[in-house]
Formats: structure tokens, sequence, C-alpha cells
């Protein structure tokens, strides 16, 4: 049965160049993945900075916005940007990096981490998760944030 399947894709892929063949066992993930890429970087920059117009300048006007997978949705840039206005305040030597960036229709994801100091305490913060956002033409129309926080070399939930 082995042998059969494998003749009969080996069959599927016979006229075509190895290039051709690489392209088309990868779905096409198109302009999401490059405007995701770009999005992602500016949010980046924007929280690595303390940037708050920076990093709203990826949202759309009615975003909607999910911190996490129990918290409420915020919806519209106001309420988006009272969420995000206190990062200059509290965190410090803030790093972004993201991961691949992975795309469907007008979705997209990554991985994330972020690390900061809390500006109060001093102590080292380090935030790994997930970003999934739709878009709406060149900007983010709803985030959703899965993530974990360690504080201080612990994991907690602490905010």
């Amino acid at each position: 049965m082995k042998a059969e399947r494998a003749s009969c894709t080996a069959c599927m892929f016979n006229d075509m160049e190895s290039e051709e063949r690489a392209t088309a066992l990868v779905p096409e993930q198109g302009p999401t993945r490059a405007l995701g890429r770009s999005l992602i970087d500016v949010l980046g920059k924007g929280w690595s900075r303390g940037d708050l117009d920076l990093l709203m300048s990826v949202y759309a006007p009615d975003v909607v916005f999910i911190e996490t997978p129990f918290s409420e949705p915020l919806r519209g840039v106001d309420a988006v940007r009272r969420y995000w206005a206190d990062v200059p305040y509290h965190q410090s030597e803030v790093t972004f990096t993201s991961g691949e960036i992975y795309a469907a229709g007008p979705w997209f994801s990554a991985e994330f981490k972020c690390v900061f100091r809390r500006r109060r305490t001093g102590e080292w913060v380090e935030a790994r998760g997930a970003i999934f956002c739709e878009t709406a033409g060149d900007r983010i129309s709803e985030m959703r944030m899965y993530w974990h926080r360690w504080n201080g070399g612990r994991e907690t939930s602490k905010p």
C-alpha cells in the first residue's frame, strides 16, 4: 500500500520542475503575509519605544482588541489607546521580537516575545505568546493575544 501511495504521489508531480513542486506544496499566503509582517514590526517598534502614536498606527478605527482569551473585548481606537497608554509609564528597556507570519485570507498570526523592566520595582518581565489579527485594508481590525508572563523569573499571572 505504501509503495502504491508513493508511486501515485510521484506521478502527480512528474511534470513539474523542482521549484514548482515546492511552491505547489505551500499554500499561497499572498499579500496578507507581507502586510502582517509590516504591522507586527510597527507594533513591536511602538511597544519597544513607548511610542503610543506609532503603536496605534496599526489599528483600524473600529478595531476590536482582546488582550487574553479571558478578557473583555475593547472596541474602538480610544479604548485600545487607553489600554496601551500606561506602557511608557510602567515599562522600560522593552525588547519585542516576533516569529514567522502565517496568513490565511484577511487573517495573520505570529508568535512574539516581549521583555521589559517594571519601572516601579525594577523587576524583569518576559511575556511570550501569539497574536492573531484580522485586517481591513492596511490596518488591524481585530487583534487577539494569547500570552503568559514570567515576573522576576517566576511564572505568574501578575499583570
